[in-house]
């Protein structure tokens, strides 16, 4: 079997001051994940936040585009976004070269429901170094979509995701808690479709916000990061994926 593999990086960063800072701090991890040769980098939801309507070929998305091609990298970027006549909730896929590959627009909204529309299709795209979809934040917790990604050929699913506790969840150690029941359904994602997911949060002082992003294989959580801004990278072994495929269809 040839050897596959991919790096994929998850970037936990604060943001909020200004769209023009936020862009600066997204071109900064972009760089700093070429550095680490990683293949693609995820941001977290929400990212860019201008106070204007953003579309596809908007200037900030055009920065973020353009620093892509300079250090030939793969991104995903998130922000409410106007296509057409109607406002979504979408990731932007954007591949070496700083072209728009696709867009995946979130489909189950919780929270964020004010002018927005539901998406309706999952999507896995094709890149250079795997087969990837793409989940919004709330997306994580509809196993159904993950399977239909699965369905499609995914290898490696990430997810930006702006997650917040509700205090009627908990009774106390709201974020501990919080911070278990996304990592067992992050690695639960990646069990249940013999893939990889990459889960990216913001480092926000919200009260509420998780400071927590992970990376999971089918077996194993592979890498995590709390409480503090940073890049998560991790060199993932695609062959994995049949492997176990294989493997548990000598189960069956």
């Amino acid at each position: 079997m040839k050897k596959r593999s991919a790096v994929i990086a998850l970037a936990q960063i604060s943001y909020f001051k200004n769209s023009d800072d936020n862009v600066k701090k997204i071109k900064k991890y972009i760089r700093l994940a070429k550095k680490k040769k990683a293949d693609i980098v995820c941001f977290p939801e929400s990212c860019v936040h201008k106070k204007e309507i953003l579309h596809f070929n908007h200037d900030l998305i055009n920065e973020i585009k353009k620093e892509c091609a300079v250090n030939s990298i793969w991104c995903i970027v998130n922000e409410d976004m106007k296509i057409g006549r109607k406002m979504y909730n979408t990731a932007i896929l954007i591949n070496r070269v700083g072209k728009i590959e696709g867009d995946y627009r979130k489909i189950n909204l919780m929270g964020d429901t004010e002018g927005l529309n539901s998406g309706s299709k999952p999507k896995v795209f094709q890149t250079d170094f795997a087969k990837i979809g793409i989940a919004i934040c709330w997306d994580l917790a509809f196993p159904e979509l993950f399977q239909k990604m699965k369905k499609q050929g995914a290898e490696i699913v990430f997810c930006p995701s702006h997650w917040a506790y509700e205090t009627r969840a908990h009774n106390d150690n709201h974020k501990n808690r919080e911070k278990k029941l996304i990592r067992a359904l992050v690695g639960a994602r990646a069990f249940e479709n013999l893939y990889f997911v990459g889960f990216c949060n913001p480092k926000l002082n919200a009260k509420d916000i998780v400071v927590y992003s992970v990376i999971a294989s089918p077996h194993k959580i592979l890498k995590e990061l709390s409480e503090r801004e940073g890049l998560l990278v991790s060199k993932i072994n695609l062959n994995e994926i049949p492997k176990f495929t294989k493997l548990y269809e000598e189960c069956i």
